[in-house]
Order: C-alpha cells, then structure tokens, then sequence
C-alpha cells in the first residue's frame, strides 16, 4: 500500500462529473489497484475514489486513473508532503463471528439456498485481496462468487464488487457474477448491489439451522 499526501486537485468523469478543488489530502493506492483520495474527516470513506480494475498513470504533476468503463479520475499534484509505501501482504480476511461461520458452513452444505444449481467449489476461495467466502458453478458454467453476513451493509457490496472484480482478471473463471447473503440486508446496500448487477439474497438463519421447520429458501433481488 502507497500513501501519499499531496497537495492537489481532484476531477472525476464518469457516471457523473465531480471536482474537489486545490486542498491537502491523503491518497492511498492499495496493491489491487484501487486509489481513493481522503480527507481528514468524514469517517472511513473517500472523497471519490476508483476500484479496481484500474490503470494509473503517474505523470510529473498529474495522475491520471482509468477503468474499462471510460470512467477517468484525475489528480493534479501542486506539492507532496509524505510519499511512503508498506507492503501489507496477503491479509486473511475479516473473522467472522459465530453466526457468520454457521451460516457460510450452511449454504456450503447447501448452495441451492442461494440459487438453484449453484455448486460449491470451495469454501474460503483465496485471491490477492483476501479470501472468498464461496465460490460457486452455475448451470450454465459461470462462477458465482459469494460474500456471507449476518448484515449485508454497503461495505460488504464494496467487498463483493472487489471480488468480482479480481475473479474476472482469470479468463478461466469468466464470466463471474456476484450474490450477497445475508440474514438481512439494508435498503442502502439493496440498491447499491442491484446498481452493480450483484445478486442479493436474505436468508433465515433459524430455518437453515433447522429445515424441517419450514422453507429455508428466501429469494429475494437475485440476478
């Protein structure tokens, strides 16, 4: 990971155009490629921000970040302050509390849960960013990557979309879709995942743990 603070101006062209005009900030550049730009405040996320994958380009004065969506992102650097990079490694991925591990060993034992002919490959997939919690085939041959929660947030689509994304750099793994599940799942990360064409399913943990109480295949927004 790069962490840089800079002086600078920020534009975004994309789905919409945005402008963060000349101020000191921090930006980061993590080893996926993603670089978002931080002020000192407003909590844990950007100012704006690119996901992988992406291409940097880093000119004398002016860093130009672009995607295969068209979108641009780019910073003007007037005057760095800090310019230093660590090498974090693989990280093993958030723990999950005992819900969350019942529940992904749940839907393990029983992908159709999560959408009809899907077929586990492995549980706890690794990939440069950390790992999958599972990786489905579905009828069709596609793969299907899944994120477990008890609480789908927005944060676990911003970790969903990561996944998908990296999946898709392997020409063998495509083409890749992506499902959340959870036990329930706010309205804000909803539309977020239906924005990125991700799946979402809410599932009732009670009715995974015991079947025979009734049906524990809740569909909901699945694409």
């Amino acid at each position: 990971m790069r962490l840089v603070v800079a002086e600078c101006t920020v534009n975004y062209q994309g789905r919409v155009d945005a402008h963060l005009p000349r101020s000191r900030r921090l930006i980061m550049i993590k080893a996926d490629g993603c670089v978002a730009v931080h002020a000192d405040g407003g909590a844990y996320k950007p100012l704006n921000w690119m996901s992988a994958p992406n291409t940097l380009e880093e000119g004398e004065e002016l860093w130009l970040v672009t995607n295969p969506k068209g979108e641009r992102l780019e910073i003007t650097i007037h005057e760095v302050f800090s310019d230093i990079s660590h090498e974090l490694g693989v990280d093993p991925g958030l723990s999950k509390d005992g819900v969350e591990t019942h529940l992904q060993e749940l839907l393990a034992d029983n992908p159709e849960v999560i959408g009809p002919g899907l077929k586990l490959i492995r549980r706890e997939y690794p990939t440069a960013i950390g790992p999958i919690d599972l990786l489905c085939t579905d009828p069709e041959g596609g793969t299907v990557a899944v994120e477990v929660k008890r609480r789908g947030e927005i944060s676990g689509v911003e970790q969903l979309t990561r996944y998908v994304a990296q999946l898709e750099l392997d020409p063998r793994l495509t083409p890749v879709r992506g499902v959340l599940v959870a036990t329930a799942v706010t309205p804000q990360a909803r539309v977020l995942a239906e924005s990125r064409s991700l799946g979402v399913r809410e599932v009732d943990y009670q009715l995974l743990r015991d079947p025979d109480s009734g049906d524990p295949r809740l569909f909901d927004h699945y694409h």
